[in-house]
């Protein structure tokens, strides 16, 4: 599933760039109602080269290399519409600073831009079918619980996959299962290849032996939780056990990673934090008006190792409640406040933070110790995730759809435990940067936590 979803990207990456270029001589066609010449190509080419370098970026960012789940197929309209209204300030900021180019072209970039907007849709929703839907292998998918069911409509009702679920056991009840009629049968009736199994369920076990015979017959086994992982990005914690940390979790020291790690950090850290003194005098001004209260408040969260830390950060309330999530929470929140937190302004003191060494740009969000305690109680393996430091963003941060706010939610903080875990196995230079990058599209439509 993953060497698919490289693959799409790639084809995405280069199906992108030459529409971007096609879209051009097309509009330049429009626009003069006769084929461009080579020379008015190229005068045109130049320029809107550099810009195709943005907008790639600006794809990214948005997303629109990510794998194409059902999710993000629903939201491709809207979010390519986004991106070509910030093509387009890209373009017009461009061209009107940049004359020396000599073209200043207002109706062909009009033009352009609604024909890129067209082809880019299209190009995303039917382009990889044209070129070919990979051959759907019939599967049948043993296992149990709502990861089982999440899997199986997202693989059956989404053609980028190669397998197709014509079957599926639950092994909740296994004494209701009949080997021969519920698995051995359907098996060879739909020519099935491929078993997805949920190796780690305890009522596995005893089919083990009867399944064992299938690899005869050339039955390929697949752990499902490995696709579902490749698929939704994050571990399901189904299978989350000491046996499973033991395998896949280590907090080692990685030289080369954590040093270039932590110069991001510096590098990054110090340069907004010197940007970030520019909103300082006007936050400063804004909080005084409003309640004449101190501007900052310092908080404690779990850091790494279940270490206290104290963030700081622009003061956004009336009262401190210490992070109990009342329900009048939002009735604390000041008005200068409700703007800071829109915003994420009330956050950039915590740069500090990351300068200290305290936390890092990018890993899971720090919680309150009252909280932790809390969830420590109720969820499994819950201060795993303090085994690395915090960040200001991180991969639940930029994924989740609805993550847990201003009060104890444990089935949320299940989800995002998920994702956390997912980083902590995988956690890399390359998806720090990818995590970074993603990060402004979060600030930009003021999502996430």
């Amino acid at each position: 599933m993953r060497n698919l979803t490289n693959k799409e990207a790639i084809i995405l990456f280069f199906g992108d760039i030459f529409f971007f270029i096609f879209s051009l001589w097309l509009s330049l066609y429009l626009r003069f109602r006769e084929l461009p010449t080579l020379l008015r190509f190229k005068t045109h080419l130049i320029p809107f080269s550099i810009l195709f370098v943005i907008w790639i970026l600006v794809y990214f960012i948005a997303g629109l290399y990510e794998k194409h789940t059902l999710i993000l197929k629903s939201r491709l309209p809207s979010i390519i519409f986004n991106v070509q209204i910030v093509n387009s300030i890209f373009a017009i900021i461009f061209f009107y600073t940049f004359p020396i180019f000599g073209i200043t072209p207002k109706t062909i970039l009009f033009i352009y831009l609604l024909v890129s907007f067209m082809f880019a849709l299209g190009w995303r929703i039917y382009g990889i079918s044209f070129l070919g839907s990979p051959t759907r292998e019939p599967a049948l998918l043993v296992g149990s619980g709502n990861e089982m069911r999440e899997l199986m409509d997202e693989v059956n009702n989404n053609s980028r996959y190669n397998l197709h679920f014509v079957s599926s056991i639950d092994v909740q009840d296994v004494s209701s299962i009949d080997i021969q009629e519920d698995i051995v049968t359907p098996v060879y009736s739909n020519e099935i290849k491929i078993i997805a199994i949920d190796f780690s369920h305890e009522n596995v076990g005893p089919l083990l032996p009867h399944l064992y015979n299938l690899i005869f017959s050339k039955i390929r086994f697949i752990d499902s939780h490995r696709i579902y992982e490749d698929i939704f990005d994050r571990i399901p914690l189904s299978i989350v056990s000491y046996s499973w940390f033991l395998e896949n979790i280590s907090v080692s020291p990685k030289f080369t990673y954590d040093f270039l790690k932590r110069l991001m950090d510096i590098l990054l850290s110090s340069i907004l934090s010197l940007i970030s003194l520019v909103f300082y005098p006007f936050v400063y001004l804004a909080i005084k008006l409003d309640d004449a209260k101190n501007i900052f408040i310092f908080q404690e969260r779990i850091g790494q190792n279940n270490q206290i830390i104290k963030i700081i950060k622009f003061r956004t309330m009336s009262l401190n409640d210490g992070g109990e999530g009342n329900n009048d929470r939002e009735q604390k929140i000041t008005r200068v406040g409700k703007v800071l937190r829109a915003t994420r302004i009330d956050e950039l003191p915590q740069l500090w933070n990351v300068l200290k060494g305290d936390m890092s740009l990018i890993g899971p969000r720090p919680e309150l110790p009252n909280l932790v305690k809390l969830y420590e109680k109720e969820i499994s393996f819950y201060n795993v995730r303090h085994l690395i430091k915090p960040g200001l963003s991180g991969w639940a941060q930029i994924y989740q759809n609805s993550p847990p706010k201003f009060s104890t939610d444990y089935n949320q903080t299940k989800i995002k435990l998920s994702y956390d875990l997912f980083y902590i196995k995988n956690r890399s230079f390359l998806l720090d940067i990818k995590i970074a990058l993603r990060t402004i599209k979060s600030l930009l439509s003021r999502t996430g936590v």
